[in-house]
């Protein structure tokens, strides 16, 4: 025998507290944990709390390195790394000194690390995070087993730590247990984000997030949907050139 639907009159949502804590699948999550702003505006508007969430495991999605997913951080980055640690777990390229200046990211609280494969560097973000001698952990990783994706997110939720996976967009399609997965594709002076999961409404279309500091030959093909870097000639001074992270 089937129940008929319970109504809730509009007197009882005003009159009982317990359903005001009651979290509704249509509106964007509201919780106690701490955030931190993006620095995007329009990002922020989209995310639960408006901002990274603090003990938690946040995945970039991306279609290549570079596209600017360093520079989608760069705010929080520079932020927590005036007080704190920010651990650099096997990025695809050599972090710049002079880069970390410019986007005034303290580079003496950089901690850079290369592990020879990829069971050392889940484990040294595992460890990070359970020592909490770090405020922000971003680690890049192509392949990640089930497993060791629970096991970085139980991590996470025992620490006061922002972590961020970087994993390629092809993962998109595979179970995770992030609360927050987000995809990245290249843009025109920016980077596209599409919400891939959140705790709240599937976002219908993505978000355009202005990068500032992208270099200034790169330009978007509308036609093929693709990314083209313009290098800059050979015989240009290596001095001439401000360091810039992507």
């Amino acid at each position: 025998m089937l129940a008929p639907p319970l109504t809730i009159t509009a007197a009882a949502q005003a009159g009982a507290p317990a359903l005001r804590d009651v979290w509704r699948a249509s509106e964007l999550a509201v919780s106690r944990s701490t955030t931190c702003s993006t620095g995007h505006g329009a990002l922020d508007a989209e995310l639960p709390n408006g901002g990274w969430p603090r003990s938690a495991l946040v995945e970039l999605l991306v279609q290549q390195h570079g596209i600017g997913e360093m520079q989608l951080l760069k705010p929080v980055l520079a932020s927590l790394s005036g007080q704190q640690r920010v651990a650099l777990i096997g990025p695809p390229y050599l972090p710049h000194a002079m880069a970390c200046r410019a986007w005034r990211v303290n580079e003496r609280n950089v901690l850079w690390l290369r592990p020879a494969s990829s069971a050392d560097a889940l484990w040294a973000a595992e460890q990070i995070l359970k020592n909490g001698s770090c405020g922000a952990v971003v680690l890049w990783q192509s392949n990640v087993r089930a497993e060791s994706l629970r096991r970085l997110n139980l991590a996470a939720q025992s620490t006061d730590t922002w972590l961020w996976l970087v994993r390629p967009l092809a993962a998109a399609a595979d179970a995770s247990p992030s609360s927050l997965r987000l995809a990245l594709r290249p843009a025109l002076r920016g980077v596209a984000v599409d919400i891939v999961k959140r705790r709240g409404p599937h976002c219908e279309s993505p978000i355009f997030v202005a990068l500032a500091d992208m270099p200034a030959g790169r330009v978007l093909d509308q036609d093929h949907h693709e990314t083209l870097i313009r290098r800059l000639p050979a015989i240009a001074a290596a001095g001439s050139v401000a360091a810039a992270l992507v």
